[in-house]
């Protein structure tokens, strides 16, 4: 018969004295308390494990680990045992599984998500990412295991920048988690992504269209920048922004030498080289890639304007008083507000586009296809982008160019509607018979 065994107290295992040899003080059900010649007393639980087998484990060193908290230890081992696990082999692959959420971090993934980004991403939009990524993402989402991410969680740095009405930044942030989310479901570190259901949690702002005025409008428009009294160089600007209806950057960050005057042809290039001090400066055609720009002999005859005034130096259009340094990127806006427009509801810079886009649609001339690549959209449709991405229709644009040169220049006195003047017959003195030829 087992000699009973009473259990131990916070008093006894104090007193507790080395020996000469090492000793037990046995609490019950496997543990006791090891008491060494060197004074190091420690807890150890003998038990049986789910195969048969003697096993044996330590839980810690008395008194860190205090007599109550050591029967804790014990009775969570009975229960594995009693669930035919063994505490020894939990415990390890508890160690394991820590160790790999202190690997699998949010920030190792986003890092890891941010460098197979990169890789098609220029280098100044990668750049971009990651300081977003590391002043609104890391120090609220940074050092926790991706596996114990919730929802809720995802949403916290979102509500942060929607309270500062940061709305835009709410949404790129948005995205970005969308990405690094689906990536640890990819590399199996989660079972579903999280960042699924943030879609519709912030606010957005309303779209707001760039103002641009109603076609009608245009022999106003067309005599007070050819009266407008100001620097030379900026209603150059301003005229050949209507003609060649480009983008801002675009236009203030142009080299001569992407210009073929032989060609009557603009190569905006996908990246420029930067300037050092100059924001954005490296900025070329929106979508990345090179965009052509075909110049009508009226754009090439504003440019032969602007060479005898810049053409010395590197930049198309430079500033006041660096020619290394492009002019202001709110130089057109004001031209326009100094000729009495409110560039803020009636007609702004980039509202040329948009009219130029309104008169090339309703002319009905021309096909979606190059209306969209002279605009230089991207293709939202994969299947149908994979078929057009190197179909430049050049030669339809050129003569599109020149159309809507000619139809400014026929607009100078009168309003012509843009279906009117393109069918105005062989005598009407435009390229529409050109193009049906």
């Amino acid at each position: 018969m087992a000699r009973p065994v009473i259990p131990l107290t916070d008093p006894k295992c104090e007193a507790a004295k080395p020996r000469d040899k090492e000793y037990k003080l046995f609490d019950g059900q496997g543990l006791y308390l090891l008491v060494k010649p060197s004074g190091v007393k420690s807890w150890r639980f003998k038990y049986t494990k789910p195969d048969g087998r003697a096993g044996l484990t330590a839980f810690g060193s008395y008194p860190a680990l205090g007599l109550k908290a050591a029967r804790q230890c014990r009775a969570e081992a009975l229960e594995l045992l009693a669930l035919g696990v063994d505490p020894i082999e939990h415990a390890r692959q508890s160690k394991i599984e820590a160790a790999a959420a202190a690997a699998n971090t949010f920030k190792a993934i986003a890092l890891e998500w941010h460098a197979v980004g990169a890789r098609k991403w220029s280098p100044a939009h990668a750049a971009t990412i990651l300081r977003r990524m590391e002043s609104h993402l890391f120090p609220m989402l940074g050092a926790r295991p991706v596996a114990d991410l919730k929802t809720r969680d995802l949403l916290a740095p979102l509500k942060v920048a929607e309270q500062r009405d940061a709305l835009d930044l709410a949404s790129r942030l948005r995205q970005y988690l969308d990405g690094i989310m689906r990536m640890a479901v990819q590399h199996g570190h989660i079972d579903s992504n999280p960042a699924r259901d943030l879609l519709g949690a912030t606010a957005t702002r309303k779209a707001s269209h760039r103002p641009a005025l109603p076609l009608e409008r245009l022999p106003e428009l067309l005599g007070r920048a050819d009266a407008y009294s100001g620097r030379r160089l900026t209603r150059l600007a301003v005229q050949l922004t209507l003609l060649v209806f480009i983008r801002s950057s675009e236009l203030r960050f142009a080299r001569w030498e992407e210009i073929d005057f032989a060609r009557a042809q603009w190569t905006i290039p996908g990246e420029r080289a930067a300037i050092e001090g100059v924001k954005h400066s490296h900025r070329g055609a929106k979508m990345g890639t090179p965009h052509l720009v075909p110049l009508s002999r009226q754009a090439l005859a504003l440019l032969e304007q602007v060479r005898q005034l810049t053409g010395r130096h590197e930049l198309v259009f430079p500033g006041d008083h660096h020619h290394w340094k492009p002019m202001s990127e709110n130089t057109v806006n004001a031209a326009l507000r100094r000729m009495g427009y409110d560039t803020k509801t009636q007609v702004c810079g980039h509202g040329f586009r948009a009219m130029a886009c309104s008169a090339l649609v309703e002319s009905g001339l021309w096909s979606r296809d190059a209306v969209e690549r002279q605009m230089s959209h991207q293709e939202r449709n994969g299947v149908r982008a994979a078929y057009i991405h190197k179909a430049e229709h050049i030669e339809e644009r050129r003569l599109m160019c020149q159309w809507w040169s000619d139809y400014l220049d026929a607009c100078r006195e009168q309003f012509i509607t843009p279906y009117d003047f393109a069918h105005r017959g062989e005598a009407g003195g435009n390229v529409v018979t050109i193009k049906r030829a």
